[in-house]
């Protein structure tokens, strides 16, 4: 008779295995340009994409408002849109900039880390004089992995000579543009090389500008857009009878060194 021994097996408890939260795809941040005043002057991918994100970044103004590029844009703006004001100031200090930029981003990332799509809307070109460009960068060293994409948009020389209905250059004219204007010098070098010079923010130099282009009998050959594309826009064409005038903020000043390529209209 065959004798079965029982063998006693010990079977071991299956290993638990830890499951890590997925941590979600970060979301895209998209700088738009709204234009400079007038809501239609919004491209049509800008606006797509403004429609199709849960949050919208605006900066604010002085008084801790959303600013301009809001005041443009909301009427395009969803319900259930998260909207965000950011403190940049304004200012030319580098350290306060820096801090500012900074701090955006340190209000953004939270939607971009939980893989909600952002737009940043800024008045005028996205790239052109835009404080997004700083805020994205600062974006990219918070997270390099980031994805940026960019909307252009009208920027307000190409509007103010719109709104003057002149072409801005033709053929060989080169044009400068001058962001800010400090030294009349910087002024006086763009009249000596290009034909068409532009000057943003012309409001704090206005007197300067005036001495400079009638010492060169260039009065008869500017003119000035303020608040483009806005209700209260106003065209100066010819700055004869404009000494000691104080120009607002939004305003924009192109000369034109030969009128006879494409003359200012007459009835303005």
């Amino acid at each position: 008779m065959t004798s079965v021994s029982s063998v006693s097996v010990n079977v071991a408890s299956p290993v638990r295995q830890t499951t890590l939260p997925e941590v979600p795809p970060l979301g895209i941040l998209y700088g738009i340009g709204v234009g400079p005043g007038d809501p239609e002057w919004i491209t049509v991918k800008g606006l797509r994409l403004l429609q199709s994100v849960q949050v919208v970044a605006v900066p604010q103004n002085r008084q801790g408002e959303p600013g301009l590029a809001y005041a443009i844009a909301q009427q395009y703006l969803r319900p259930h849109q998260t909207l965000i004001t950011l403190n940049l100031p304004f200012t030319t200090d580098p350290t306060q900039l820096e801090t500012g930029w900074g701090q955006s981003m340190t209000t953004l990332l939270p939607h971009l880390r939980a893989g909600r799509n952002v737009a940043f809307l800024a008045e005028g070109d996205i790239s052109f004089y835009s404080t997004f460009s700083h805020v994205a960068r600062s974006a990219q060293l918070h997270e390099p992995g980031i994805t940026i994409e960019t909307v252009p948009g009208v920027c307000a020389p190409l509007a103010a000579a719109s709104a003057l209905n002149i072409p801005l250059s033709l053929w060989h004219e080169k044009v400068a543009i001058l962001p800010a204007l400090y030294e009349v010098s910087e002024l006086d070098h763009a009249l000596d090389w290009a034909e068409v010079v532009i000057l943003m923010i012309v409001g704090a130099v206005f007197d300067l500008v005036w001495e400079c282009l009638k010492g060169r009998d260039l009065l008869d050959h500017a003119c000035l857009v303020e608040w483009v594309g806005w209700s209260q826009q106003k065209n100066w064409v010819g700055w004869q009878d404009l000494k000691g005038y104080k120009p607002p903020y939004f305003s924009v000043a192109i000369i034109k060194r030969q009128l006879n390529s494409a003359p200012f209209p007459k009835n303005m």
